[in-house]
């Protein structure tokens, strides 16, 4: 139980990511606030935790809106006492080269990627500090260390993820906040189910995408919610303004 008495926020937590990391850290004894704009994906979360015995906060909110997320704070706050670990997850992706992206793509992934995790740092921190401290997980990506002519606005704003996780370590480390950044690559979500399924030869797309892996395969959500069990946890206590990479080695090679 590596989360025994903490209190968590994990926002996008209706589905994929964000559901798993909210399941994971309920079994491991923390009181979760599940943050999402989908009501309905947020309680069916909320459903899956209180099934195994967790206890659990539904808050229907978007992460781009400052009052949404400063609400989702305090109701916590006020549910559980204290705030320890927020986890910014939620995200959205908008498919377009940089010149065909329209300026209202480019506001909407960086309103949510980007100002969300801004939102969330804000407010969360304050609460953190008033109770000695806590740890912050932010949700990257490879993308924001490398290039996809695909996914101009998020590459741009997960880029902006990894920088702005070095800003609140190096700044709120002395109050004992930590704040770290996890970079995963293709995620079995069912957003990746449907891309393989939309395409005449799944398989044959399945199998060109594994194999741009060492490993040969792209991450479960398990995967990458051990990892964020692993720096929301007293585990990762001296690893603040760090960026793991969660990506099966994609990133390790040039071709």
């Amino acid at each position: 139980m590596k989360l025994t008495e903490k209190v968590a926020i994990v926002t996008g937590a209706g589905s994929g990511i964000g559901r798993t990391i909210a399941q994971l850290f309920a079994r491991e004894g923390a009181r979760v606030t599940v943050v999402d704009r989908d009501q309905y994906a947020g309680n069916d979360t909320i459903e899956s935790i209180r099934a195994t015995g967790g206890d659990a906060l539904s808050f229907h909110g978007d992460v781009a809106k400052s009052g949404d997320v400063r609400t989702a704070v305090a109701a916590t706050v006020k549910a559980f006492g204290r705030l320890d670990v927020l986890v910014n997850n939620a995200a959205v992706q908008v498919l377009a080269k940089l010149v065909e992206t329209s300026e209202e793509g480019w506001d909407l992934v960086h309103n949510v990627n980007l100002k969300g995790v801004f939102l969330g740092c804000k407010f969360a921190i304050p609460a953190m500090v008033r109770t000695g401290g806590g740890s912050i997980v932010n949700i990257g990506s490879v993308l924001g260390l490398v290039g996809d002519p695909d996914l101009a606005a998020y590459c741009a704003a997960k880029g902006g993820v990894i920088s702005l996780t070095k800003v609140a370590a190096v700044t709120y480390g002395p109050q004992g906040v930590r704040v770290n950044c996890i970079c995963p690559g293709d995620v079995d979500t069912p957003l990746a189910q449907s891309y393989f399924a939309k395409d005449l030869d799944p398989d044959r797309l399945r199998n060109e995408v594994y194999s741009k892996y060492a490993l040969r395969r792209i991450a479960t959500t398990d995967e990458v919610a051990n990892a964020a069990l692993f720096l929301a946890s007293d585990a990762s206590s001296f690893i603040t303004g760090s960026t793991l990479m969660v990506d099966g080695g994609l990133t390790s090679k040039c071709y």
